[in-house]
């Protein structure tokens, strides 16, 4: 029985080593930082940590300055006029109806008001009173309320219940203001997460949302988390949710990378199958986010995201010049998935670019290798 449990262990270790291992073979290996063997981000015009920004995937420079505008000023009117003058039905509305909910979640996180001061966030609350018929105003008041929920309490608790509720009642509010926007029930996909809508519940929703935007990207990964193992579906579902996405995507659509995303919500935790990122599933995932990318058009907003993702996959690939591909276009901004799950999205973002430009440089690249 003592030899049946040295051999076990022998094989755990073996599997924890073997990715190290494997990248020794390339050459790839730790050394003291101003090394002259050290491959350096900088050397290929990456940011430094510390400069990363961590608020959004990519650049929305008239986001940037209405936010700072906003904060700086606590009013609200420059913020109303920015989402009056973006598109209804486009992925980019939807991210700035995100930027605002999370700027005025996280001030009030800061700043939770007391006897002496206001709280942060204020300024959404002028909007709403000042503004009532504002839909762009009412979208972001629902939105916010959605993060405090996820952010302030756990779900099955009362207090998440309570909030979420709230959120429901005010994407109807923000529904009516603009019957034909769909920004309203996207933000009830996330309440439906919370609070267990049934499946015939939640389809009838996600049923409102193709009739007013059928490629929105944004919405689809929404859709995915409620039909993910972990809610209320199964990875069976997820991955028949996302390969359908993806199978009906127009042309030029970022919905070919949806079976990327499924296979991300359905990582395991422990990792022991040799090979896995080069498993048939997960090639298959990656390639069909390659094709969406190099059709896609350069300026969707959803593009940053599919990117991100991807260099996640191909590091962990050990697919080292198609990792530095993406990074050249995604440097600068890294709030999203994966980075975004953790603590520090930035450190995490640079330890993978580290691993990029490291691999990348054992195979023979450098810089002037690089096409941008």
């Amino acid at each position: 029985m003592e030899i049946l449990w040295v051999l076990m262990a022998l094989l755990m270790i073996g599997f924890a080593l073997g990715p190290i291992l494997r990248r020794r073979r390339v050459g790839i290996q730790q050394v003291a930082p101003g090394d002259p063997d050290g491959a350096d981000p900088a050397n290929y015009g990456f940011l430094r940590q510390e400069e990363l920004d961590i608020r959004m995937p990519g650049p929305d420079q008239d986001l940037l300055e209405v936010l700072d505008l906003v904060q700086r000023s606590q009013d609200h009117r420059a913020a109303s006029q920015l989402l009056a003058g973006t598109e209804t039905e486009g992925e980019r509305r939807w991210q700035r109806v995100q930027a605002f909910a999370g700027a005025a979640s996280l001030e009030l996180q800061q700043r939770p008001g007391g006897v002496s001061d206001s709280p942060g966030g204020q300024w959404l609350r002028v909007w709403r009173a000042e503004q009532a018929k504002d839909a762009g105003g009412a979208a972001v008041h629902a939105e916010f309320l959605v993060q405090q929920a996820w952010r302030t309490s756990s779900p099955g608790t009362d207090e998440f219940r309570i909030i979420m509720e709230e959120a429901r009642a005010a994407c109807g509010d923000a529904a009516l203001l603009a019957p034909g926007d769909p920004i309203p029930y996207i933000i009830e996909l996330s309440v439906a997460r919370g609070l267990a809508y049934s499946q015939p519940e939640f389809e009838k929703l996600w049923l409102k949302i193709l009739d007013r935007a059928p490629a929105h990207m944004g919405a689809h990964l929404a859709a995915l988390h409620y039909w993910c193992e972990k809610w209320h579906g199964s990875r069976e579902t997820a991955y028949s949710f996302a390969e359908a996405a993806a199978a009906r995507a127009p042309h030029g659509s970022l919905l070919a990378a949806m079976p990327l995303f499924a296979v991300f919500e359905h990582l395991p935790e422990v990792n022991l199958v040799s090979g896995f990122y080069q498993s048939e599933v997960v090639t298959k995932a990656v390639h069909g986010a390659l094709f969406a990318v190099h059709s896609a058009r350069s300026d969707d907003p959803m593009l940053a995201h599919v990117r991100h993702l991807l260099i996640f996959f191909l590091v962990r690939g050990e697919r080292w010049s198609e990792a530095m591909t993406q990074l050249v276009h995604v440097d600068g901004h890294v709030g999203a998935l994966p980075w975004t799950l953790t603590r520090d999205p930035a450190a995490d973002y640079a330890v993978y670019r580290a691993m990029a430009v490291a691999g990348y440089e054992a195979n023979g690249g450098n810089p002037a290798t690089l096409s941008h």
